[in-house]
């Protein structure tokens, strides 16, 4: 086995470890050990997908309006879908040669700029045109990184079979159900995380198989429980019309028990089920993996996030599925033996290539579509192709390409930052890893300033009716201020409108109106994530009396366990990597003492 060893990040300057089932991977895949640590190396591929940042501008071919995730002004061409997959073009036409006397990479970003992109990302969607990554949406609006989807509106990320459902972040088989974040098999569902198989309830976190439940923490298989308390269903039921959760007051006023009551129960490090050797947080079904979200049989994963179905050997990888097989620094990648590249669909053997659909053995191409044998998009023959490619190679580590910061990427790094269509803040890097402006140019990423916005408030956020019930039907059609009033660090529209469809599901369900915009919305389900970012633990249970460590700081009262533990009443040895800072106010468990607590 290959020995480990440590290395300086290119980027940050700090120290990080090369192991040995790393250098295993990348003598099979025959490509370099990265001169960036993890972490940086994440925030540089988050930095090419922007999932939420649109402009209206026109088709460059039929001069249509659309909207688009590259500005008027970003230099990018751009084709609205059905022109751009369409024959009337040929993207082979922009083809170049290869020129030895410049760096690779700065020919590659000269194809970038030159080759038309679609306006949005989307395939197979009908009256769903404002999504963008999206793929089987029907009657969707405002839906991003979904596969399947129907009358939903408002949600994000990793989400697999959604209906008639809004404001959602990464959930899988949900229907009518809202503000869910990390769910699966929800029905009906309002304000709830880490959940599964649960029905008709409000603020859950943590619970299984539970129904009709109100402000509960760390249930399984229960029913008519109100704070983790449990009622009769009469009892139950007199104690929700008490509550009148259609009024936002009301409803604020049982978020915060909800949330001081979370911070009173267990919680396990990770949310780690039927899993092998893994190490991360969100991961299910899954064998020898380091990372986040990742499922559906995945197993050999390292450095990544947002992995499913079935994908196997994939290091350094932001969204990989569908079987992915041998990836190496890709973002948004399915097929096999996929490096250095983005937004590629199907396909192998393609390396450092961006928006390519369905090809094989391909070198630094933009927008090709079942394309074999090509370099900068342009065609070789298999031969030609096989001789070219190592001299490529060999040029790009002879003359590699350096960034304004001095940082040189030769073969084995991922396309520069600089090179980026994107400016940082249009992109999923601000959402993960949020910077100031000059944090971002320090690093050598894009700054894009925010757009300035003079909307004509029809009613004020503190204007909007309290219940639901008190709601006009004319609302949908008003400028309505966000609480935040563009004072916060999400990307504050400022200003929203509630779609009809949106108000519609308010008042069938007794939810009150919301008083952010959508980008704010998203931004606070995203500060209730846990961040992509591990820290070393100790298990916090110190016995009979737990959350000890807390408690001297001031953060939690204690909690009692309510079984004996294997450690009896000595704190628990266990250690563990988790992604709770250690500075957090939440009781954190490990494996053992959660089970014996919870389950």
């Amino acid at each position: 086995m290959s020995a480990p060893s440590k290395r300086t990040c290119q980027a940050c300057q700090k120290e990080f470890a090369v192991e040995s089932d790393d250098i295993t991977f990348y003598e099979k895949m025959r490509i370099p050990a990265p001169t960036w640590c993890p972490e940086c190396r994440t925030v540089r591929r988050m930095s090419w997908r922007n999932e939420r940042s649109w402009y209206r501008r026109t088709c460059d071919a039929t001069g249509k309006p659309v909207l688009s995730m590259f500005r008027q002004e970003s230099g990018y061409k751009v084709y609205e879908q059905n022109y751009w997959r369409s024959d009337a073009w040929d993207p082979l036409e922009y083809g170049k040669d290869v020129d030895v006397t410049r760096p690779f990479l700065t020919q590659f970003g000269e194809l970038l700029k030159a080759v038309p992109e679609p306006n949005l990302i989307q395939k197979n969607l009908v009256n769903s045109e404002y999504s963008n990554i999206a793929l089987n949406l029907k009657n969707c609006y405002n839906c991003i990184g979904i596969d399947g989807g129907e009358d939903s509106a408002y949600c994000f990320s990793g989400i697999l079979d959604i209906q008639h459902s809004f404001d959602i972040y990464q959930a899988t088989s949900t229907e009518y159900s809202y503000e869910l974040i990390d769910c699966v098999k929800s029905n009906s569902v309002r304000f709830a995380q880490s959940c599964e198989g649960c029905v008709d309830s409000w603020f859950l976190y943590d619970c299984r198989n539970c129904t009709n439940c109100i402000a509960c923490v760390g249930l399984r298989s229960r029913q008519y429980c109100i704070l983790n308390r449990e009622y009769q269903k009469e009892e139950y039921e007199k104690e929700l019309v008490k509550l009148d959760l259609g009024s936002y007051r009301k409803l604020q006023e049982l978020n915060a028990k909800f949330e001081e009551l979370k911070l009173r129960v267990p919680r396990k490090f990770a949310t780690i089920i039927k899993s092998e050797n893994v190490i991360g947080d969100n991961i299910r079904n899954s064998r020898d993996a380091r990372g986040f979200d990742i499922r559906d049989n995945a197993e050999h994963v390292r450095y990544s996030y947002r992995v499913h179905h079935n994908c196997s050997d994939i290091w350094d990888a932001i969204v990989a599925w569908n079987g992915a097989e041998e990836e190496c620094e890709a973002m948004s990648c399915s097929g096999k033996r996929i490096v250095y590249s983005a937004l590629i669909w199907g396909g192998f053997d393609v390396q450092y290539s961006y928006n390519c659909f369905d090809c094989n053995n391909i070198f630094a191409c933009v927008g090709l579509r079942s394309k074999s044998y090509c370099i900068l998009n342009r065609q070789y023959s298999k031969e030609e192709y096989e001789t070219l490619l190592p001299k490529i190679i060999e040029h790009m580590n002879m003359m590699p390409y350096a960034d304004k910061q001095g940082r040189t990427f030769g073969y084995g790094e991922f396309f520069p930052p600089e090179l980026s269509p994107f400016a940082y803040n249009e992109t999923i890097a601000q959402e993960y890893f949020p910077l100031s402006k000059e944090e971002v140019e320090r690093k050598g990423y894009q700054w894009k300033n925010p757009e300035i916005r003079n909307y004509q408030m029809q009613i004020k956020n503190d204007q909007l009716p309290d219940h639901i019930r008190d709601v006009p039907d004319a609302i949908a059609s008003q400028t309505v201020e966000c609480g935040h009033k563009g004072i916060c660090i999400h990307g504050c529209t400022t200003a929203f409108k509630i779609i009809p469809e949106e108000l519609g599901f308010y008042k069938k369900t007794g939810i009150p109106l919301p008083r952010l915009c959508p980008n704010c919305r998203h931004c606070e389900r995203l500060l209730k994530s846990n961040p992509l970012r591990l820290w070393h633990r100790k298990c916090q249970c110190g016995g009979m009396e737990s959350g000890i460590r807390n408690q001297e700081l001031g953060k939690t009262p204690n909690y009692r366990n309510t079984a004996t533990h294997f450690h009896g009443d000595k704190p628990c040895p266990n250690e563990f990597e988790t992604s709770y800072a250690p500075e957090r106010a939440e009781i954190v468990y490990c494996e053992s003492c959660y089970q014996s607590e919870v389950l």
